[in-house]
């Protein structure tokens, strides 16, 4: 039996915005399908200017709508579960997205859309030189 080939496709490096490793403290809230609301306050795992990766026990499915608050500024951001993996020992890792971009709700600064790891200006290494002279400030 052979193993079929599932390496990144051609679109696997383009993404809308960087993404960061960062645990930020939030309560996620919604509508069980019974109707029943539910909250449970969790870590993100990743974030990005177009939403996160958080892990759940709630169980969700792709196209659910949550509820994020970021616990640290209060802030609320309405979302929808675009994948769900599952994730030991008993949860779920729920990709959600924002209806629009909000960079500013994970409070980091993310690269501007045109920067690149790869670019030269990225390579190079800002040089240092100190002054000759002490710099003397006159009151």
């Amino acid at each position: 039996m052979s193993t079929p080939n599932i390496g990144p496709g051609p679109h696997a490096q383009q993404r809308r915005s960087q993404r960061i490793l960062l645990a930020v403290p939030i309560l996620v809230s919604g509508v069980r399908t019974n109707g029943e609301a539910f909250s449970e306050r969790t870590l993100t795992l990743v974030v990005n200017a177009h939403g996160a990766l958080i892990q759940l026990r709630e169980q969700v499915v792709c196209g659910h709508m949550l509820k994020i608050k970021n616990l640290a500024t209060k802030e609320d951001m309405n979302c929808t579960v675009v994948g769900v993996s599952p994730a030991p020992p008993s949860a779920l890792e729920v990709g959600v997205e924002f209806p629009k971009p909000c960079p500013r709700f994970w409070r980091v600064s993310f690269p501007p859309s045109d920067w690149s790891p790869r670019g030269p200006e990225a390579k190079r290494m800002p040089s240092f030189t100190a002054p000759a002279k002490p710099v003397v400030v006159k009151k």
